[in-house]
C-alpha cells in the first residue's frame, strides 16, 4: 500500500549536476526542459519500460561541450547504480545518439512496475542504440551526477587481470565486457563505485560455488534458477552478450577468483 501511494506522489522539480573536472554546473528540471536543443523523441523498446516512450530530451552532446572524445565518464543513480561509460557514442550526433531525458513534474512519467517509482527525474536514453551494441547498463536512470573521471583500469588497479596476458586474451576481453555490463551494479575486490550489488570477488567469487554452467545460467536469467518475485537483477540476454562474450567475462571472473584483494590494496 505504502508504495503505491509513493507511486501516486506528485513529481517535484530535480537538480542534475554535471562535473566535467573543470567546475560543475547545476541543472534544474526547468532549464533542462527549456533548454535550446531540448525536443520530444520517441524511444522505441525502451530498455526500462519495455515498451516506446515519448519523452522531452536534451541531446547529451550538448551538456559535455568540450568533453574529449576519449574522456571517460560515469552516471550516478540515486539507488547507487553507477553507470560508466565512454565518451565516444555519448557524443555522437548520428547512429547510436545519447540524450538525457527529463520529467516534467507536470506530466510524470509511469512507475517502472506496479510497486516501483519511475525513471525520473532523470534518464540517459538512446536512439538507435543497435548501431553501437549499448548496453541496458548504459540507461541509468534516476540518474543525479554526471561526473568526468579517468578510466575505470585507472581508478582500480585491483580489477586488472594479470599483466601477462595478452591483449586479446580471452580474460582481458571478458574484463573490458565486465566493465561494460556488470561493473554498473557490482563491486570487484572491493574496488568501485557502485553500492547496488554485492562484490563478485569477495569473500567468494561465483565462479568458486556456481558448479558447471550454472553460473552463466544464472546471468542470463536469474530466474531459471532461482525463482523470487522480488528479485532485481535483470537477465542478460544474447542480444547483449553473445555465448562466447558471456563465455569471455566468466573466464575473467575465474581468473580474479586467484587475485583477490583486500583492504586499502583495492582502493585507488
Amino acid at each position: 500500500m505504502l508504495a503505491s501511494i509513493l507511486t501516486a506522489l506528485p513529481v517535484h522539480a530535480a537538480q542534475l549536476t554535471i562535473d566535467l573536472g573543470n567546475g560543475s554546473r547545476t541543472w534544474s528540471t526547468a532549464q533542462l526542459l527549456e533548454h535550446p536543443q531540448a525536443q520530444d523523441i520517441d524511444i522505441p523498446d525502451d530498455v526500462s519500460y519495455k515498451r516506446t516512450m515519448h519523452y522531452r530530451a536534451v541531446p547529451m552532446a550538448a551538456l559535455l561541450k568540450g568533453v574529449p572524445v576519449d574522456a571517460h565518464l560515469q552516471a550516478i543513480a540515486t539507488d547507487g547504480f553507477a553507470a560508466e561509460i565512454p565518451a565516444a557514442p555519448l557524443l555522437h550526433e548520428s547512429g547510436s545518439r545519447a540524450w538525457l531525458a527529463i520529467e516534467d513534474p507536470a506530466h510524470p512519467w509511469p512507475g517502472l512496475s506496479k510497486d516501483k517509482p519511475g525513471a525520473g527525474p532523470f534518464y540517459l536514453v538512446w536512439t538507435d542504440p543497435a548501431a553501437s551494441r549499448i548496453s541496458p547498463e548504459q540507461w541509468p536512470f534516476a540518474v543525479g551526477r554526471i561526473r568526468l573521471l579517468s578510466p575505470v583500469a585507472e581508478r582500480f588497479p585491483a580489477l586488472l587481470p594479470d599483466a601477462k596476458l595478452a591483449a586479446d586474451d580471452p580474460v582481458n576481453k571478458g574484463f573490458a565486457l565486465f566493465q561494460k555490463n556488470c561493473f554498473a551494479c557490482h563491486r570487484l575486490n572491493g574496488a568501485g563505485d557502485s553500492q547496488l550489488g554485492p562484490d563478485l570477488n569477495i569473500p567468494h567469487n561465483p565462479t568458486e560455488y556456481f558448479a558447471g554452467d550454472y553460473l552463466k545460467l544464472y546471468i542470463r536469467n536469474p530466474q531459471a534458477l532461482r525463482q523470487w518475485p522480488q528479485a532485481k537483477r535483470p537477465a542478460i540476454t544474447p542480444e547483449v552478450l553473445s555465448d562466447e562474450e558471456l563465455g569471455q567475462v566468466v573466464s575473467y571472473l575465474k581468473h580474479m577468483a586467484a587475485r583477490k584483494v583486500t583492504g586499502s590494496a583495492a582502493s585507488p
